[in-house]
């Protein structure tokens, strides 16, 4: 049995867990010495970027597989199902934790709260055999990675991340998120993403800050001041450039529900962490896989028929770069390399505003 300190312990640690713009779509209830509960929701009422509720199904997932490794740090085995009863807008996660001799620590556990996100260029030294096997064996038999590793790959990201973050910053409901997602002025966050964290330096934060208190100026800057230009190339090209790899993961099947995208969450998870323990640092990049999702499955990402007509275009360049048909299931993209941690970073809300009672 484990007291109710060990838990708390346990829990302090899985907050660290990745998730969307930071949102943390999770609350704990400590249900017995034997059971914690989670409670999940998502953000797709509000938030473009979370497209039915994956992005979030995908964070349920990674924070699932943070409490399983943190609990085996204190000699406990944990393993989830999904309440009965509940759906992918409202899932419970029953996690059952019991002692077992053989559960060793697990040999990412020292890397869950340091693992961070790395939004400025990285090195472009190659990954190493070695480096490329561990990323392989972390997402498991259900995943295969795709790596982008020469210039000329790189540069055919870039270019796909140069048109997707043109498609980002023109489309209104993608600012509103950005306007709540964003703290200003600001090198940590609880809830939010820290300005100096986005990656822009210090004249282009100002300029974003104030063209984005309306979106009728942001309108205005991006028809007559090439209003997208700076950031596009320093949030897109310059990283996409500035990397060893950008690596795509895809399932072996096709998802068929929201839970498939809950244990793509765990493969993403130990992605991150395995990276971490590699000596790399990380940054998704899942705006084309989220837009591309929109595209196949013929539903619009705005009110605006030119945005929605676009990710069309944008999900047939990716297949292209992948060397993929329509029907290829792509679950997460980022860009990994060697780079300094993060002066700047997205903290966690304290575990007591987490937690509900039962």
């Amino acid at each position: 049995m484990a007291d109710r300190d060990t838990l708390l312990k346990i829990l302090d640690l899985a907050r660290w867990a990745p998730s969307g713009d930071n949102t943390q779509p999770w609350r704990f209830e400590i249900v017995s010495d034997t059971h914690i509960a989670i409670h999940g929701h998502d953000t797709r009422d509000w938030c473009v970027y979370d497209f039915r509720g994956h992005a979030s199904h995908i964070a349920h997932g990674a924070l699932l597989e943070t409490l399983r490794i943190a609990a085996s740090g204190v000699g406990l085995a944990a393993s989830w199902r999904l309440r009965d009863g509940t759906d992918d807008l409202a899932p419970i996660y029953d996690v059952t934790l019991a002692p077992a001799a053989q559960v060793a620590a697990d040999p990412l556990l020292p890397y869950i709260e340091s693992r961070s996100v790395q939004r400025r260029p990285m090195k472009t030294r190659p990954l190493t055999a070695e480096q490329k096997l561990a990323l392989e064996r972390a997402v498991g038999d259900q995943f295969v990675l795709q790596f982008f590793e020469p210039l000329a790959r790189r540069r055919q990201v870039a270019r796909l991340l140069w048109d997707s973050a043109y498609l980002r910053l023109s489309c209104r409901e993608a600012f509103e998120v950005h306007r709540r997602v964003i703290e200003w002025g600001a090198r940590f966050s609880d809830d939010k993403i820290p300005a100096q964290a986005v990656g822009v330096d210090a004249v282009t934060e100002k300029l974003m800050r104030w063209v984005m208190h309306s979106w009728e100026r942001v309108a205005f800057f991006n028809k007559y001041l090439a209003g997208t230009i700076a950031p596009r190339v320093q949030l897109d090209v310059l990283p996409a450039l500035g990397c060893a790899a950008h690596v795509l993961m895809k399932p072996v099947r096709v998802p068929s529900g929201f839970l498939d995208y809950v244990h793509a969450g765990l493969a993403m998870q130990r992605l991150w962490l395995a990276a971490s323990a590699a000596g790399l640092h990380l940054q998704p990049e899942m705006t084309p896989v989220i837009f591309r999702w929109y595209a196949r499955n013929r539903a619009p990402i705005s009110a605006d028929p030119r945005i929605n007509v676009a990710s069309e275009r944008l999900a047939q360049q990716f297949e292209a770069v992948c060397g993929d048909s329509p029907d290829a299931p792509y679950a997460f993209f980022c860009r990994v390399g060697v780079a300094p941690v993060p002066a700047s970073r997205s903290l966690r809300l304290k575990l007591e505003t987490l937690l509900r009672s039962a």
